[in-house]
């Protein structure tokens, strides 16, 4: 493997795929950080080819959401600033799994298809991930809980009391 080839040591890949809108996506930032290319360059090309990228491929996240990411990670990435002192104009844009998959044929270039098929790799071990987690989760909602013991004072029957209070005449 070359310099030019992308690499996924460690599933460097798979931590760059997020959870916004209840999708998996990945960030423009980090898209064009993987590609090789500035993300304005990326942009470029995205909004020259328009067509091809319907609401359900991209979309443009809210402040809140970048912030939110941004504070999930443990840290203030470059989502959220550029430079010491110096915050980011633009928000970037979230690209869905068959968002990514349609850059290459925006990008075009060899590198593009190197990376789209490890970009690609990375969704399927996510989805694939969440379905052994999901299985978990469901057998151990599914399994009944024990029974409990019950705390706290329980009064006898058959007994008139402590003798303690009125008596009844």
């Amino acid at each position: 493997m070359n310099s030019n080839e992308p690499r996924n040591e460690g599933g460097q890949l798979d931590t760059r795929i997020l959870s916004l809108r209840g999708r998996r996506v990945m960030l423009s930032t980090d898209l064009a950080a993987i590609y090789g290319v500035r993300a304005k360059v990326l942009v470029q090309a995205v909004k020259r080819n328009a067509g091809r990228f319907p609401v359900d491929f991209m979309f443009r996240p809210t402040w809140e959401e970048v912030e939110s990411l941004a504070w999930a990670s443990g840290s203030r990435s470059q989502i959220v600033t550029l430079k010491r002192g110096s915050n980011v104009k633009h928000l970037p844009y979230a690209f869905t799994q068959e968002g990514v998959a349609m850059l290459s044929s925006v990008l075009r270039s060899p590198r593009a298809v190197r990376v789209n098929i490890e970009i690609m790799r990375a969704f399927v071990r996510i989805r694939q991930l969440a379905g052994t987690h999901s299985d978990v989760i469901r057998r151990l909602v599914a399994s009944p809980d024990p029974p409990r013991r019950q705390i706290g004072f329980t009064p006898h029957e058959g007994r008139s009391g402590s003798g303690r209070g009125r008596s009844s005449e």
